[in-house]
Protein backbone atom coordinates (compact mmCIF):
# COMPACT_ATOMS: atom_id res chain seq x y z
CA UNK A 1 0.00 0.00 0.00
CA UNK A 2 2.83 2.55 0.72
CA UNK A 3 4.28 1.99 -2.36
CA UNK A 4 1.24 2.21 -4.38
CA UNK A 5 0.70 5.69 -2.41
CA UNK A 6 3.86 6.85 -3.58
CA UNK A 7 3.26 6.15 -7.51
CA UNK A 8 -0.03 8.10 -6.88
CA UNK A 9 1.94 11.00 -5.58
CA UNK A 10 4.33 10.99 -8.56
CA UNK A 11 1.55 10.26 -10.64
CA UNK A 12 -0.74 13.34 -9.38
CA UNK A 13 0.98 16.51 -10.09
CA UNK A 14 2.38 15.33 -13.54
CA UNK A 15 -1.34 14.16 -14.96
CA UNK A 16 -3.05 16.74 -13.03
CA UNK A 17 -2.10 19.90 -13.87
CA UNK A 18 -3.65 22.25 -11.28
CA UNK A 19 -2.89 19.58 -8.39
CA UNK A 20 0.72 21.16 -7.64
CA UNK A 21 -0.98 24.57 -6.94
CA UNK A 22 -0.62 24.40 -3.10
CA UNK A 23 2.21 25.97 -1.43
CA UNK A 24 3.88 26.07 1.83
CA UNK A 25 2.33 30.03 1.95
CA UNK A 26 -0.86 28.72 0.60
CA UNK A 27 -1.58 25.40 1.66
CA UNK A 28 -4.43 23.01 -0.51
CA UNK A 29 -6.78 23.43 2.18
CA UNK A 30 -6.55 26.89 2.74
CA UNK A 31 -6.58 27.89 -1.27
CA UNK A 32 -9.33 25.26 -1.70
CA UNK A 33 -11.40 27.34 0.97
CA UNK A 34 -10.49 30.56 -0.50
CA UNK A 35 -12.12 28.82 -3.77
CA UNK A 36 -15.24 28.60 -2.59
CA UNK A 37 -16.08 32.37 -3.51
CA UNK A 38 -15.83 31.19 -7.06
CA UNK A 39 -18.15 28.49 -6.15
CA UNK A 40 -20.62 31.05 -5.26
CA UNK A 41 -20.19 32.57 -8.20
CA UNK A 42 -20.82 30.51 -10.17
CA UNK A 43 -23.91 28.95 -8.33
CA UNK A 44 -25.32 32.64 -8.59
CA UNK A 45 -24.21 33.37 -13.03
CA UNK A 46 -26.67 29.60 -13.42
CA UNK A 47 -29.58 30.74 -11.61
CA UNK A 48 -29.55 34.19 -13.34
CA UNK A 49 -28.62 33.05 -16.85
CA UNK A 50 -30.31 29.92 -16.72
CA UNK A 51 -32.69 29.12 -14.30
CA UNK A 52 -34.31 32.29 -13.69
CA UNK A 53 -33.91 33.42 -17.50
CA UNK A 54 -35.98 30.14 -18.91
CA UNK A 55 -38.61 30.13 -15.57
CA UNK A 56 -39.45 33.77 -16.13
CA UNK A 57 -39.91 33.26 -20.05
CA UNK A 58 -41.45 30.34 -20.19
CA UNK A 59 -43.16 29.46 -16.46
CA UNK A 60 -44.31 33.18 -16.28
CA UNK A 61 -44.79 34.36 -19.25
CA UNK A 62 -42.36 37.78 -19.09
CA UNK A 63 -42.17 38.58 -22.55
CA UNK A 64 -38.36 37.50 -23.91
CA UNK A 65 -36.85 41.06 -24.69
CA UNK A 66 -37.45 42.22 -21.04
CA UNK A 67 -35.67 39.31 -19.44
CA UNK A 68 -33.25 39.74 -21.79
CA UNK A 69 -32.66 43.26 -20.66
CA UNK A 70 -32.47 42.15 -17.03
CA UNK A 71 -30.12 39.49 -17.61
CA UNK A 72 -27.75 42.16 -19.35
CA UNK A 73 -28.29 44.50 -16.01
CA UNK A 74 -25.29 42.96 -14.15
CA UNK A 75 -23.35 44.77 -17.20
CA UNK A 76 -23.76 47.85 -16.17
CA UNK A 77 -21.59 47.31 -13.24
CA UNK A 78 -18.85 45.50 -15.13
CA UNK A 79 -17.17 49.11 -16.14
CA UNK A 80 -16.98 50.12 -12.54
CA UNK A 81 -14.85 47.05 -11.80
CA UNK A 82 -11.04 49.16 -12.35
CA UNK A 83 -12.98 51.41 -9.64
CA UNK A 84 -13.72 49.21 -7.15
CA UNK A 85 -10.01 47.14 -7.74
CA UNK A 86 -8.67 50.50 -7.10
CA UNK A 87 -10.55 51.35 -3.68
CA UNK A 88 -9.18 47.52 -2.63
CA UNK A 89 -5.72 48.54 -3.52
CA UNK A 90 -6.13 52.15 -1.25
CA UNK A 91 -8.64 51.58 1.11
CA UNK A 92 -8.42 52.64 4.38
CA UNK A 93 -9.32 50.99 7.92
CA UNK A 94 -8.09 51.32 11.51
CA UNK A 95 -9.17 47.32 10.91
CA UNK A 96 -5.93 46.16 8.84
CA UNK A 97 -8.46 44.54 5.73
CA UNK A 98 -8.35 45.91 2.39
CA UNK A 99 -9.69 43.31 0.40
CA UNK A 100 -12.09 41.98 3.07
CA UNK A 101 -14.61 45.34 3.20
CA UNK A 102 -15.31 44.74 -0.68
CA UNK A 103 -15.47 40.60 -0.90
CA UNK A 104 -17.95 41.10 2.36
CA UNK A 105 -19.79 44.29 0.67
CA UNK A 106 -20.20 42.43 -2.69
CA UNK A 107 -21.77 39.61 -0.47
CA UNK A 108 -24.35 41.36 0.98
CA UNK A 109 -25.04 43.11 -2.50
CA UNK A 110 -25.64 39.36 -3.83
CA UNK A 111 -27.54 38.50 -0.52
CA UNK A 112 -29.87 41.35 -1.20
CA UNK A 113 -30.35 40.63 -4.25
CA UNK A 114 -31.64 37.18 -3.94
CA UNK A 115 -33.71 38.28 -0.94
CA UNK A 116 -35.73 40.79 -3.46
CA UNK A 117 -36.31 38.36 -6.17
CA UNK A 118 -39.02 35.89 -4.66
CA UNK A 119 -41.21 39.33 -3.91
CA UNK A 120 -40.64 39.71 -7.52
CA UNK A 121 -41.42 36.23 -8.94
CA UNK A 122 -44.69 36.17 -6.76
CA UNK A 123 -45.92 39.45 -8.25
CA UNK A 124 -45.16 38.05 -11.86
CA UNK A 125 -46.82 34.76 -11.00
CA UNK A 126 -49.98 36.47 -10.66
CA UNK A 127 -50.52 35.04 -6.87
CA UNK A 128 -51.16 38.97 -5.84
CA UNK A 129 -52.98 41.64 -6.74
CA UNK A 130 -50.07 44.45 -6.89
CA UNK A 131 -49.57 45.34 -10.24
CA UNK A 132 -46.89 43.75 -12.59
CA UNK A 133 -44.93 46.63 -13.51
CA UNK A 134 -43.81 46.27 -10.04
CA UNK A 135 -42.62 43.02 -10.51
CA UNK A 136 -40.47 44.06 -13.37
CA UNK A 137 -38.87 46.33 -11.88
CA UNK A 138 -38.40 44.48 -8.54
CA UNK A 139 -36.67 41.79 -10.53
CA UNK A 140 -34.82 43.93 -12.49
CA UNK A 141 -33.57 45.39 -9.36
CA UNK A 142 -32.64 41.89 -8.17
CA UNK A 143 -30.91 41.22 -11.28
CA UNK A 144 -28.99 44.55 -11.24
CA UNK A 145 -28.40 43.95 -7.23
CA UNK A 146 -26.77 40.57 -7.72
CA UNK A 147 -24.73 41.51 -10.20
CA UNK A 148 -23.19 44.61 -8.78
CA UNK A 149 -22.32 41.67 -5.87
CA UNK A 150 -20.66 39.22 -7.85
CA UNK A 151 -18.33 42.32 -9.83
CA UNK A 152 -17.58 43.18 -6.14
CA UNK A 153 -16.65 40.11 -4.62
CA UNK A 154 -14.91 38.32 -7.82
CA UNK A 155 -12.61 41.75 -8.41
CA UNK A 156 -11.70 42.01 -4.94
CA UNK A 157 -11.55 38.25 -3.91
CA UNK A 158 -9.40 37.66 -6.91
CA UNK A 159 -7.17 40.38 -6.22
CA UNK A 160 -6.98 38.75 -2.59
CA UNK A 161 -5.89 35.81 -3.79
CA UNK A 162 -3.26 37.07 -6.20
CA UNK A 163 -1.64 38.85 -2.81
CA UNK A 164 -1.69 35.67 -0.90
CA UNK A 165 -0.25 33.41 -3.93
CA UNK A 166 3.73 33.12 -4.37
CA UNK A 167 4.37 34.65 -8.08
CA UNK A 168 5.76 31.60 -9.20
CA UNK A 169 2.75 29.62 -8.36
CA UNK A 170 -0.10 32.11 -9.49
CA UNK A 171 -0.47 30.48 -12.78
CA UNK A 172 -1.04 27.37 -11.11
CA UNK A 173 -3.50 28.65 -8.43
CA UNK A 174 -5.61 30.83 -10.89
CA UNK A 175 -6.06 27.79 -13.06
CA UNK A 176 -7.60 26.01 -9.94
CA UNK A 177 -10.02 29.23 -9.64
CA UNK A 178 -10.67 28.40 -12.51
CA UNK A 179 -11.51 25.30 -12.65
CA UNK A 180 -13.38 25.96 -8.97
CA UNK A 181 -15.46 28.66 -11.08
CA UNK A 182 -16.46 26.05 -13.42
CA UNK A 183 -16.87 23.39 -10.89
CA UNK A 184 -19.59 25.40 -9.40
CA UNK A 185 -21.51 26.20 -12.29
CA UNK A 186 -21.71 22.89 -13.53
CA UNK A 187 -22.98 21.21 -9.83
CA UNK A 188 -25.68 24.09 -9.14
CA UNK A 189 -26.84 23.68 -12.66
CA UNK A 190 -27.33 19.55 -11.82
CA UNK A 191 -28.59 20.09 -8.36
CA UNK A 192 -31.17 23.65 -9.66
CA UNK A 193 -32.57 20.91 -12.19
CA UNK A 194 -32.92 18.08 -9.69
CA UNK A 195 -34.46 20.45 -7.14
CA UNK A 196 -36.92 21.57 -10.05
CA UNK A 197 -37.67 18.44 -11.68
CA UNK A 198 -41.09 18.93 -10.31
CA UNK A 199 -41.59 22.74 -10.86
CA UNK A 200 -43.67 24.74 -8.79
CA UNK A 201 -43.46 28.22 -7.66
CA UNK A 202 -42.91 27.70 -4.09
CA UNK A 203 -40.02 25.33 -5.47
CA UNK A 204 -38.26 28.10 -6.67
CA UNK A 205 -38.55 30.18 -4.29
CA UNK A 206 -37.18 28.87 -1.89
CA UNK A 207 -34.33 27.78 -4.23
CA UNK A 208 -33.59 31.18 -4.46
CA UNK A 209 -33.75 31.75 -1.01
CA UNK A 210 -31.59 28.77 -0.49
CA UNK A 211 -28.82 30.72 -2.77
CA UNK A 212 -29.14 33.73 -0.84
CA UNK A 213 -28.07 31.33 2.21
CA UNK A 214 -25.62 29.78 0.47
CA UNK A 215 -23.88 32.63 -0.97
CA UNK A 216 -23.29 33.85 2.59
CA UNK A 217 -22.41 30.83 4.18
CA UNK A 218 -19.99 30.24 1.24
CA UNK A 219 -18.44 33.36 1.18
CA UNK A 220 -17.79 33.62 4.74
CA UNK A 221 -16.04 30.08 4.72
CA UNK A 222 -13.86 31.33 2.06
CA UNK A 223 -12.79 34.55 4.06
CA UNK A 224 -12.22 33.07 7.27
CA UNK A 225 -8.57 33.99 8.04
CA UNK A 226 -7.38 34.66 4.94
CA UNK A 227 -5.87 38.27 4.74
CA UNK A 228 -3.95 38.93 7.44
CA UNK A 229 -4.20 42.05 9.31
CA UNK A 230 -1.81 45.29 8.67
CA UNK A 231 -3.42 48.34 10.19
CA UNK A 232 0.05 49.85 9.66
CA UNK A 233 -0.56 49.83 5.80
CA UNK A 234 -4.68 50.78 5.99
CA UNK A 235 -4.70 53.52 8.91
CA UNK A 236 -6.66 56.49 7.95
CA UNK A 237 -3.72 59.13 8.37
CA UNK A 238 -2.01 57.55 4.41
CA UNK A 239 -2.07 59.70 1.22
CA UNK A 240 -4.46 57.70 -1.16
CA UNK A 241 -3.51 58.62 -4.47
CA UNK A 242 -7.03 59.61 -6.34
CA UNK A 243 -8.35 57.27 -9.40
CA UNK A 244 -7.40 59.10 -12.00
CA UNK A 245 -3.75 59.51 -10.81
CA UNK A 246 -3.48 55.67 -10.68
CA UNK A 247 -5.08 55.18 -13.94
CA UNK A 248 -2.67 57.44 -15.42
CA UNK A 249 0.47 55.70 -14.29
CA UNK A 250 -1.31 52.56 -14.91
CA UNK A 251 -1.16 53.15 -18.56
CA UNK A 252 2.34 55.12 -18.78
CA UNK A 253 3.97 51.94 -19.42
CA UNK A 254 2.55 52.75 -23.17
CA UNK A 255 1.33 48.55 -23.59
CA UNK A 256 -2.05 49.28 -21.19
CA UNK A 257 -4.20 51.03 -23.60
CA UNK A 258 -2.55 48.60 -26.45
CA UNK A 259 -3.88 45.38 -23.75
CA UNK A 260 -7.09 46.79 -22.97
CA UNK A 261 -7.68 46.87 -26.99
CA UNK A 262 -6.77 43.12 -27.58
CA UNK A 263 -8.24 41.48 -24.36
CA UNK A 264 -11.70 43.31 -25.70
CA UNK A 265 -11.26 42.46 -29.11
CA UNK A 266 -10.66 39.18 -28.47
CA UNK A 267 -13.16 38.64 -26.04
CA UNK A 268 -15.68 40.29 -28.03
CA UNK A 269 -14.85 37.61 -31.12
CA UNK A 270 -14.58 34.54 -28.78
CA UNK A 271 -17.56 35.23 -27.51
CA UNK A 272 -20.02 36.39 -30.22
CA UNK A 273 -21.15 32.88 -30.58
CA UNK A 274 -22.10 32.22 -27.17
CA UNK A 275 -25.80 31.71 -27.10
CA UNK A 276 -25.60 30.42 -30.64
CA UNK A 277 -23.56 27.55 -30.70
CA UNK A 278 -26.39 25.06 -29.59
CA UNK A 279 -28.80 26.34 -31.67
CA UNK A 280 -26.14 26.13 -34.38
CA UNK A 281 -25.92 22.47 -33.78
CA UNK A 282 -29.86 22.00 -34.00
CA UNK A 283 -31.26 23.81 -36.42
CA UNK A 284 -28.15 23.53 -39.44
CA UNK A 285 -26.64 20.10 -38.35
CA UNK A 286 -29.81 18.64 -37.03
CA UNK A 287 -28.47 17.48 -34.15
CA UNK A 288 -30.44 16.45 -31.01
CA UNK A 289 -31.02 18.33 -27.72
CA UNK A 290 -28.52 15.77 -26.20
CA UNK A 291 -26.02 16.27 -28.40
CA UNK A 292 -25.90 20.38 -28.80
CA UNK A 293 -25.75 20.05 -25.04
CA UNK A 294 -22.59 18.42 -25.53
CA UNK A 295 -21.15 20.94 -27.31
CA UNK A 296 -21.12 23.26 -24.21
CA UNK A 297 -19.10 20.66 -22.73
CA UNK A 298 -16.38 20.64 -25.76
CA UNK A 299 -16.73 23.68 -25.47
CA UNK A 300 -16.00 23.80 -21.34
CA UNK A 301 -13.24 20.86 -22.04
CA UNK A 302 -11.58 22.92 -24.68
CA UNK A 303 -10.85 25.59 -22.13
CA UNK A 304 -9.79 24.16 -19.63
CA UNK A 305 -7.24 22.40 -21.98
CA UNK A 306 -6.16 25.70 -22.97
CA UNK A 307 -5.86 27.21 -19.40
CA UNK A 308 -3.97 23.84 -18.27
CA UNK A 309 -1.42 24.29 -21.06
CA UNK A 310 -1.57 28.06 -20.36
CA UNK A 311 -0.40 27.49 -16.63
CA UNK A 312 2.33 24.92 -17.48
CA UNK A 313 3.81 27.32 -20.63
CA UNK A 314 3.73 30.75 -18.20
CA UNK A 315 5.60 29.10 -15.47
CA UNK A 316 8.19 27.94 -17.73
CA UNK A 317 8.90 31.56 -18.42
CA UNK A 318 6.61 32.00 -21.98
CA UNK A 319 5.63 35.31 -23.42
CA UNK A 320 2.18 35.67 -22.17
CA UNK A 321 1.68 37.90 -25.84
CA UNK A 322 2.84 34.79 -27.83
CA UNK A 323 0.75 32.85 -25.95
CA UNK A 324 -2.43 34.94 -26.57
CA UNK A 325 -1.70 35.18 -29.85
CA UNK A 326 -1.58 31.39 -30.45
CA UNK A 327 -5.26 31.06 -28.69
CA UNK A 328 -6.18 33.79 -31.48
CA UNK A 329 -4.88 31.43 -34.44
CA UNK A 330 -6.06 28.88 -32.74
CA UNK A 331 -9.81 30.58 -32.75
CA UNK A 332 -9.31 31.10 -36.72
CA UNK A 333 -9.56 27.44 -37.30
CA UNK A 334 -11.60 27.16 -34.80
CA UNK A 335 -14.71 29.41 -36.46
CA UNK A 336 -13.36 27.94 -40.24
CA UNK A 337 -14.01 24.49 -38.73
CA UNK A 338 -17.79 25.77 -37.35
CA UNK A 339 -18.43 27.46 -40.67
CA UNK A 340 -17.59 24.85 -43.01
CA UNK A 341 -19.01 21.86 -41.10
CA UNK A 342 -22.73 23.64 -42.31
CA UNK A 343 -21.75 22.79 -46.21
CA UNK A 344 -20.08 19.72 -45.50
CA UNK A 345 -22.88 18.28 -43.29
CA UNK A 346 -20.17 17.70 -40.57
CA UNK A 347 -21.22 17.35 -37.22
CA UNK A 348 -17.60 15.82 -36.46
CA UNK A 349 -15.71 19.00 -37.68
CA UNK A 350 -18.55 22.02 -35.71
CA UNK A 351 -17.40 19.16 -32.46
CA UNK A 352 -13.67 20.12 -33.47
CA UNK A 353 -14.30 23.34 -34.05
CA UNK A 354 -15.75 23.77 -30.96
CA UNK A 355 -13.26 21.93 -28.68
CA UNK A 356 -10.52 24.62 -30.45
CA UNK A 357 -12.97 27.71 -29.57
CA UNK A 358 -12.53 26.80 -26.10
CA UNK A 359 -8.86 25.79 -25.95
CA UNK A 360 -7.93 29.41 -28.22
CA UNK A 361 -10.14 31.28 -25.55
CA UNK A 362 -8.47 29.45 -22.52
CA UNK A 363 -4.87 30.05 -24.06
CA UNK A 364 -5.89 34.14 -24.92
CA UNK A 365 -7.69 34.80 -21.61
CA UNK A 366 -4.54 33.49 -19.16
CA UNK A 367 -2.10 35.37 -22.15
CA UNK A 368 -4.25 38.83 -21.81
CA UNK A 369 -3.99 38.17 -17.97
CA UNK A 370 -0.91 38.00 -17.35
CA UNK A 371 0.22 40.64 -19.25
CA UNK A 372 -1.78 43.57 -17.83
CA UNK A 373 -1.14 42.01 -14.24
CA UNK A 374 2.50 42.74 -15.37
CA UNK A 375 1.58 46.23 -16.16
CA UNK A 376 0.37 46.97 -12.48
CA UNK A 377 2.78 48.47 -9.88
CA UNK A 378 3.27 47.30 -6.88
CA UNK A 379 0.45 46.80 -5.06
CA UNK A 380 -2.40 47.47 -7.28
CA UNK A 381 -3.09 44.32 -8.73
CA UNK A 382 -6.79 45.53 -8.05
CA UNK A 383 -6.91 47.91 -10.20
CA UNK A 384 -4.87 46.11 -13.01
CA UNK A 385 -7.55 43.04 -12.43
CA UNK A 386 -10.47 45.34 -12.42
CA UNK A 387 -9.25 46.95 -15.47
CA UNK A 388 -9.11 43.91 -17.15
CA UNK A 389 -12.37 42.43 -16.09
CA UNK A 390 -14.08 45.59 -16.59
CA UNK A 391 -12.95 44.78 -20.54
CA UNK A 392 -13.73 41.86 -20.57
CA UNK A 393 -17.00 41.93 -18.99
CA UNK A 394 -18.36 44.43 -20.71
CA UNK A 395 -16.84 43.54 -24.29
CA UNK A 396 -18.40 39.87 -23.78
CA UNK A 397 -21.46 41.35 -22.50
CA UNK A 398 -21.63 43.45 -25.69
CA UNK A 399 -20.83 41.03 -28.11
CA UNK A 400 -23.38 38.16 -27.21
CA UNK A 401 -25.91 40.96 -27.68
CA UNK A 402 -25.05 41.71 -30.90
CA UNK A 403 -24.45 38.03 -31.99
CA UNK A 404 -27.96 37.61 -31.50
CA UNK A 405 -29.12 40.55 -33.00
CA UNK A 406 -27.07 40.04 -36.04
CA UNK A 407 -27.97 36.47 -36.70
CA UNK A 408 -31.45 37.35 -36.10
CA UNK A 409 -31.64 40.46 -38.50
CA UNK A 410 -29.28 37.99 -41.36
CA UNK A 411 -31.47 35.29 -41.08
CA UNK A 412 -34.88 37.24 -41.33
CA UNK A 413 -33.75 39.16 -44.48
CA UNK A 414 -32.25 35.89 -46.17
CA UNK A 415 -35.70 34.75 -45.88
CA UNK A 416 -37.59 37.05 -47.08
CA UNK A 417 -34.96 37.03 -50.26
CA UNK A 418 -33.35 39.87 -49.90
CA UNK A 419 -29.89 38.78 -49.40
CA UNK A 420 -30.64 36.94 -52.62
CA UNK A 421 -31.46 33.23 -53.54
CA UNK A 422 -28.05 31.68 -53.19
CA UNK A 423 -27.92 33.67 -49.12
CA UNK A 424 -31.44 32.27 -48.14
CA UNK A 425 -30.16 29.52 -46.34
CA UNK A 426 -31.12 29.42 -42.89
CA UNK A 427 -27.04 29.10 -41.85
CA UNK A 428 -26.68 32.63 -43.41
CA UNK A 429 -27.44 34.40 -39.83
CA UNK A 430 -25.05 32.18 -38.49
CA UNK A 431 -22.27 32.52 -40.69
CA UNK A 432 -22.66 36.25 -40.84
CA UNK A 433 -21.84 36.23 -37.01
CA UNK A 434 -18.99 33.43 -37.33
CA UNK A 435 -17.50 35.80 -39.84
CA UNK A 436 -17.57 38.75 -38.47
CA UNK A 437 -15.63 36.93 -35.47
CA UNK A 438 -12.71 35.76 -37.86
CA UNK A 439 -12.87 39.62 -38.93
CA UNK A 440 -12.35 40.14 -34.68
CA UNK A 441 -9.27 37.81 -34.56
CA UNK A 442 -7.45 39.39 -37.26
CA UNK A 443 -7.77 42.73 -35.56
CA UNK A 444 -6.51 41.00 -31.97
CA UNK A 445 -3.63 39.89 -33.82
CA UNK A 446 -3.03 43.54 -34.74
CA UNK A 447 -3.15 45.05 -31.74
CA UNK A 448 -1.09 41.90 -30.21
CA UNK A 449 1.64 42.07 -32.82
CA UNK A 450 3.65 44.81 -32.00
CA UNK A 451 3.49 43.85 -28.11
CA UNK A 452 5.07 40.62 -29.28
CA UNK A 453 7.94 42.42 -30.96
CA UNK A 454 8.48 44.75 -28.08
CA UNK A 455 8.81 42.54 -25.58
CA UNK A 456 10.85 40.36 -27.78
CA UNK A 457 13.26 43.13 -28.48
CA UNK A 458 13.41 43.98 -24.55
CA UNK A 459 14.54 40.55 -23.33
CA UNK A 460 14.76 37.56 -23.59
CA UNK A 461 14.84 35.83 -20.48
CA UNK A 462 11.81 34.48 -18.90
CA UNK A 463 9.88 36.92 -16.57
CA UNK A 464 7.80 36.28 -13.77
CA UNK A 465 4.07 36.04 -14.38
CA UNK A 466 1.91 37.91 -12.68
CA UNK A 467 -0.90 35.87 -13.54
CA UNK A 468 -2.81 36.49 -10.30
CA UNK A 469 -5.91 35.38 -9.17
CA UNK A 470 -7.25 38.86 -9.06
CA UNK A 471 -6.89 38.49 -12.43
CA UNK A 472 -9.59 36.28 -13.74
CA UNK A 473 -12.85 36.77 -14.32
CA UNK A 474 -15.73 34.66 -14.75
Amino acid sequence: MVKVARVWTYLTPRFLPFADAATPELPLGRLLRLALFQVSIGMAIVLLNGTLNRVMVVELGVPTWLVACMVSLPLVFAPLRALVGFRSDTHRSVLGWKRVPYIWFGTLLQFGGFAIMPFALIILSGDTTGPVWVGHAGAALAFLLVGAGLHTTQTAGLALATDLAPAEARPRVVALLYVMLLAGMVFSALLFGALLADFTQLRLIQLVQGCAVATVVLNVIALWKQEPRNPAATRPDLPRPSFSQSWAAFRSSGRAGRVLVAVGLGTAAFSMQDILLEPYGGQILNLTVGETTALTALLAAGTLGGFALAARQLGRGADPYRLAALGVMAGLFAFSAVIFSAPMESPMLCRIGTVLIGFGSGLFVVGTLTAAMALARDGESGLALGAWGAVQATAAGTAIAMGGAIRDVVSSLGAQGALGPVLADPSVGYGAVYYLEIILLFATLAAIGPLVRTTAAVTRQPQPTGFGLAEFPG
